[in-house]
């Protein structure tokens, strides 16, 4: 047997020193932390819009504006695509179709007419009433596997995360 089909046989068995065969780069994705991340942000993501979308008719895009609605008193579509991360596309189409189910409201802001201000109607906020608290619950079952410490380090692990995030940029 010569030095090459000892070479080709080291490879297939996975004996192979890292010398003899030049190798391509891998990347195992289950251990990539961006991946995991963005696969299980997607995952949760989609398992909790199956709540809104049967039982409210929402999409995604307007249920984050909704839920930045329920928290902010001062709210634009420019701010929206900031805290989403969404696009100024996804987010007008979502305003525009929570404005028309009569959700929200759009008025000129006093302070800039280029922008509109975006407030709950009594609809909006009645929705949002009955569907708060099935999402905090829907999310509370999810992280019932975790530890109150397991939440608290979680969490405290994402905002490290993010400010080095906004540091390395």
């Amino acid at each position: 047997m010569n030095r090459e089909d000892t070479q080709a046989d080291s490879a297939r068995d996975g004996t192979a020193s890292p010398g003899e065969l030049s190798t391509k780069p891998e990347l195992d994705l289950d251990q990539f932390l961006p991946y995991r991340l963005n696969s299980l942000a997607d995952r949760i993501s989609q398992a909790l819009a199956q709540l809104y979308e049967e039982r409210y008719q929402l999409n995604i895009a307007q249920w984050r504006v909704l839920a930045w609605l329920s928290h902010c008193d001062e709210l634009t579509a420019k701010k929206v695509c900031t805290y989403t991360n969404m696009d100024k596309a996804r987010v007008s189409r979502a305003i525009q179709a929570l404005e028309e189910r009569g959700l929200i409201t759009r008025t000129p802001s006093p302070r800039d007419q280029r922008l509109h201000d975006l407030h709950l109607t009594a609809a909006g906020q009645a929705m949002l009433a009955e569907l708060i608290p099935e999402a905090q619950a829907w999310e509370a079952e999810l992280v019932a596997t975790l530890t109150a410490g397991e939440y608290r380090d979680l969490l405290n692990v994402m905002r490290k995360l993010e400010r080095q995030l906004e540091r390395i940029g």
